[in-house]
C-alpha cells in the first residue's frame, strides 16, 4: 500500500509538475475559499473572491462586520448562497471571538486542537476544516475530496463507501507528515480528477496512472 500511494504521487508529479496550490493570494482568502467552494466549482468561487476584492471587503475585520443577508448577496455566484453565508458568518464570528481575526495567533495552536475547534463551527466539515489547516495554517494534514475518493476507488485502494478518516489515514500513515508534500499531492489528485479520472467517461487509456489501474476495472 505504501508503495502504491507513493507511486501515484511520483507518476502524477513527473507528468504534471508542481501545481503551486492553493489558488489564492492570502491565507485569509484560502479560508474564505474553503467554505465557498463547497458544492460548486472554483470558477464560481473566483467570481466571489474578485467581487469581494473590488469592494475591498476581503479582510477579516471588514467581512466580519457584514450581516448574513449582506454576505449572501455578495457571494451569490457561489451557489447555495444563503446557506454559505450563514456558514461563512459562523466562521468569521469564531475566527474573531477566539483569535481576534489573527491567522498568526491561530497557527500557534496544535493541529488536533484546531481541527476539533474548526469542526465545531456550524457548516464546516472535514474537507473544509482540513483545507484551512493545510493551506491557510500550514498544518500537515491530508485533504480528502471527491477526486481523491474517485481515483483511489478506481485503483482499488479503497471501497466506494470508504469514510473520510479512513481515506485520509492511507496518506497520513504512508507519507511523511510534510505540509508541502500533502499540498502538492492533493493538488495533483485534483488535476488528475479534472482532466483524466472524470466522473463519466474517464480517460483511462491516456491517464498518467494507466499502468497502475486494474485492467478489469476502468470505471
Amino acid at each position: 500500500m505504501k508503495q502504491r500511494i507513493r507511486l501515484i504521487y511520483k507518476k502524477a508529479f513527473l507528468f504534471f509538475g508542481a501545481q503551486n496550490w492553493w489558488p489564492a493570494r492570502t491565507k485569509f482568502e484560502v479560508m474564505v475559499g474553503a467554505i465557498l467552494t463547497q458544492n460548486t466549482n472554483w470558477k464560481n468561487v473566483e467570481k466571489v473572491i474578485d467581487n469581494l476584492k473590488k469592494k475591498k471587503l476581503l479582510e477579516p475585520g471588514r467581512l466580519v462586520k457584514l450581516n448574513t443577508e449582506k454576505l449572501a448577496q455578495l457571494i451569490r455566484s457561489s451557489g447555495y448562497y444563503n446557506i454559505k453565508a450563514r456558514r461563512l458568518k459562523s466562521f468569521l464570528d469564531f475566527f474573531h471571538a477566539d483569535y481576534q481575526g489573527s491567522i498568526k495567533k491561530m497557527k500557534q495552536q496544535s493541529l488536533l486542537y484546531l481541527r476539533e475547534k474548526l469542526l465545531s463551527v456550524n457548516g464546516i466539515g472535514p474537507e473544509s476544516a482540513d483545507s484551512i489547516l493545510l493551506y491557510a495554517l500550514d498544518k500537515p494534514i491530508f485533504v480528502v475530496d471527491a477526486y481523491t475518493k474517485r481515483i483511489l476507488g478506481r485503483h482499488r485502494l479503497i471501497k466506494a463507501d470508504a469514510e473520510y478518516l479512513k481515506v485520509q489515514g492511507l496518506f497520513m500513515r504512508h507519507l511523511k507528515h510534510n505540509v508541502q508534500l500533502f499540498n502538492e499531492y492533493h493538488a495533483l489528485l485534483v488535476r488528475l480528477g479534472k482532466e483524466y479520472c472524470l466522473k463519466n467517461k474517464p480517460k483511462c487509456e491516456i491517464c498518467p496512472l494507466k499502468n497502475d489501474l486494474p485492467k478489469n476495472k476502468k470505471s
